[in-house]
C-alpha cells in the first residue's frame, strides 16, 4: 500500500521542493517524513550537513528517520543512481510497499557542474521507476539561480509547496526530450590557452601517459588515477565505435587537469549514456558509464564536425 499523495500511484512519484527559508524547508519536509514513519515506511534524509541537522533537531527523539550523508550520496550524478537503485532494491526485497526520501544536490553542484546534476534529476524519472519510491528533491531558492530552477521545473513532474498543495510542473519535460537537446558547453578557463598536449589518433596507452605526465602533483593521487581511468575508457570508445579522426587535448590548472576527446562520430545515441550501463556493454555503454563514475565533471557534446567529451579531474570550473 502507497500512503500520502503517491497513494495509488505506480512506480516513482518525483516532486520537486523549492522553498525561501528555513521554515519553509521544515514546513514540507516535517510532515512528509514523519508521513512516512507513521505509515511503517523507510523513511530517508540525504541532506548537506546544516539542513540535516535543521531537520533532525525539529524530529522528535528517536523518530525513525534514517539519515544519510548527504555528501556521500551526491558525490556523483552516476554514483547515486547506481547506490540508490541498489538501496532502493534492498527495501523492496525487505518488504517496502513504498520508500520516502528527502534529499538535495550538493550546493556546490548548483554551479559549474550543475549540467550533469540537470541530466541526473530528469534520467531518474526512468531509472527509478520501477521501484516504489516516493521522493522530495529540495532546492534553497536563496542559492540556486534561476536557469537552475528552471530546469527544476522541467526535470520534477510535481511541485510541493509549503501550504501542503502539489501541482503539477507545467514544463515538465520527458527524459527522452530533456536528455537530447543540444545545450553549449561552457568552457573550463584554461581551455582559452592552447592545450599541453594535442594527440592524433592516441592509443588509450599514450592517452594514459599523457594524464600522468600532466600530473605534477598538485591533484590527489585517486583523482590522477581515476582520470586515468576515464581518459583510457573514452579514448578506446572513440576509436572502436567513433568515426576518425580521434582528438585528445589535455589542459592543466593549478588545481585541475581537463582532458577532451573528440571523434568524427554521433556519440552514443541511449540518451541515458553514462548516467546508467547500456546493454552489455558492447556499444561503449559500460565505458561512459564508468567514466561518470570516476571524473570530477563530465561534459558531451555533438557538433557538426562530431562528438567530443571533456573530461576534469580535480576541481572543475567553468566560465559564465
Amino acid at each position: 500500500m502507497r500512503t500520502g499523495a503517491a497513494a495509488g500511484h505506480v512506480g516513482y512519484f518525483h516532486e520537486a521542493l523549492c522553498y525561501d527559508s528555513d521554515e519553509g524547508l521544515l514546513a514540507v519536509v516535517l510532515p512528509f517524513l514523519l508521513g512516512g514513519v507513521e505509515a511503517g515506511e523507510p523513511t530517508l534524509v540525504a541532506l548537506e550537513e546544516r539542513h540535516a541537522a535543521l531537520v533532525r533537531s525539529a524530529l522528535p527523539a528517536d523518530s525513525g528517520v534514517r539519515f544519510l550523508d548527504g555528501g556521500d550520496v551526491y558525490a556523483r550524478p552516476a554514483s547515486a543512481i547506481r547506490a540508490y537503485r541498489q538501496m532502493l532494491a534492498d527495501h523492496v526485497a525487505a518488504g517496502a510497499g513504498q520508500i520516502r526520501i528527502v534529499g538535495e544536490v550538493p550546493a556546490a553542484g548548483l554551479g559549474c557542474t550543475w549540467d550533469w546534476w540537470a541530466r541526473y534529476e530528469s534520467a531518474i524519472n526512468h531509472a527509478y521507476d520501477e521501484f516504489p519510491l516516493w521522493s522530495m528533491c529540495a532546492y534553497d531558492r536563496r542559492i540556486a539561480p534561476a536557469p537552475v530552477l528552471a530546469d527544476v521545473l522541467r526535470t520534477h513532474p510535481r511541485i510541493a509547496l509549503p501550504d501542503g498543495r502539489r501541482l503539477t510542473s507545467e514544463t515538465y519535460t520527458d527524459p527522452l526530450v530533456y536528455l537530447t537537446e543540444p545545450r553549449p558547453v561552457r568552457p573550463d578557463p584554461v581551455q582559452y590557452a592552447p592545450p599541453l598536449v594535442e594527440l592524433t589518433g592516441p592509443t588509450p596507452a599514450r592517452a594514459r601517459a599523457a594524464v600522468y605526465d600532466a600530473d605534477r602533483g598538485h591533484l590527489p593521487t585517486d583523482d590522477v588515477e581515476s582520470l586515468v581511468v576515464a581518459v583510457s575508457e573514452t579514448v578506446t570508445n572513440a576509436l572502436r565505435h567513433g568515426r576518425e579522426p580521434v582528438t585528445l587535448r589535455l589542459w592543466s590548472g593549478p588545481d585541475r587537469i581537463v582532458v577532451s576527446v573528440h571523434d568524427g562520430g554521433e556519440g552514443p545515441k541511449d540518451p541515458f549514456a553514462g548516467l546508467l550501463p547500456t546493454g552489455d556493454g558492447a556499444t561503449g555503454g559500460l565505458g561512459l558509464w564508468i567514466t561518470h563514475q570516476s571524473c570530477n565533471h563530465v561534459t558531451m557534446h555533438r557538433s557538426p564536425d562530431g562528438f567530443t567529451i571533456r573530461l576534469t579531474g580535480g576541481n572543475a570550473h567553468v566560465t559564465g
